[in-house]
């Protein structure tokens, strides 16, 4: 795995089928592209953005972000509320990272701008998934779906990990002892996974 240098932001978009296999993450194995609707492609990617959260040690406050729709696609979004500090950041990234490729994710690319780094996957079956930093070190978690047939799509079910703000969401401002942390974490230290 390779180290992970700090990455800026944009949307990762990506391409069609929907057949994984990954736990907590799949709607309807085995479907065609035309037939997964919108809100079954929704779905998919909050178990996506789920997994994804339940991988970052310590955990994470985070409220939902704006879910965008066009003509035959769909992005979520989570906001963390958690200040992670420039020393932090790094190690955030890198965790991320690790478990993307854990779950079989295809690193596209990797933005290691100081200011603001982002890093795009794919999953197999054409999902993109990107983290990204933006103002006042605030990370935001989008996934994106392939062309998929249009649908409505209800909100999110998952409950956030702290206040679920209407929009516009603040900047974050949930203090957590090691993701605020100014300190570099020291050589030598376990690496958390």
């Amino acid at each position: 795995m390779a180290p992970l240098i700090a990455v800026a932001a944009c949307l990762a978009a990506s391409a069609c089928s929907m057949n994984g296999k990954t736990s907590g993450e799949t709607v309807g194995e085995q479907k065609k592209a035309t037939s997964v609707t919108m809100q079954e492609a929704a779905e998919r990617q909050d178990g996506m953005l789920d997994a994804t959260m339940k991988a970052i040690a310590p955990a994470l406050h985070w409220a939902h972000g704006a879910t965008t729709t066009g003509n035959c696609d769909v992005t979520r979004r989570r906001v963390v509320m958690t200040i992670v500090s420039e020393e932090r950041r790094g190690n955030l990234l890198g965790m991320v990272q690790r478990s993307w490729e854990k779950r079989g994710y295809t690193i596209k690319s990797v933005n290691n701008s100081h200011k603001f780094p982002a890093i795009f996957a794919v999953t197999s079956d054409g999902f993109g998934i990107s983290v990204s930093v933006g103002g006042e070190g605030q990370f935001t978690f989008s996934a994106d779906s392939p062309c998929v047939k249009k649908s409505e799509v209800a909100a999110p079910s998952a409950s956030p990990n702290g206040p679920d703000y209407n929009h516009p969401i603040p900047r974050p401002n949930v203090n957590d002892p090691f993701w605020s942390s100014n300190e570099p974490i020291p050589t030598g230290s376990p690496r958390r996974s």
